[in-house]
């Protein structure tokens, strides 16, 4: 799993759940199920890195704000 925040929510126009990564522009994926969102865009994150490499663009480091109570 990647280190990057991800942010879920119900798109009741697409009757979808989409998956965000604020930090990687463009970078986001969705599926009929929470879980189905989050492994999707866990894919597109991998291939997002892959293809800024190859194009000599900068990758942002993860902000790292997850918070344990």
């Amino acid at each position: 799993m990647n280190k990057y925040e991800v942010i879920i929510y119900w798109s009741e126009e697409d009757q979808l759940y989409i998956a965000k990564v604020p930090e990687l522009p463009g970078c986001m994926a969705d599926g009929k199920t929470y879980s189905e969102a989050l492994k999707n865009v866990e894919i597109i994150v991998l291939e997002w890195i892959e293809t800024a490499k190859q194009l000599g663009r900068e990758i942002p480091k993860p902000k790292g704000r997850l918070l344990f109570a």
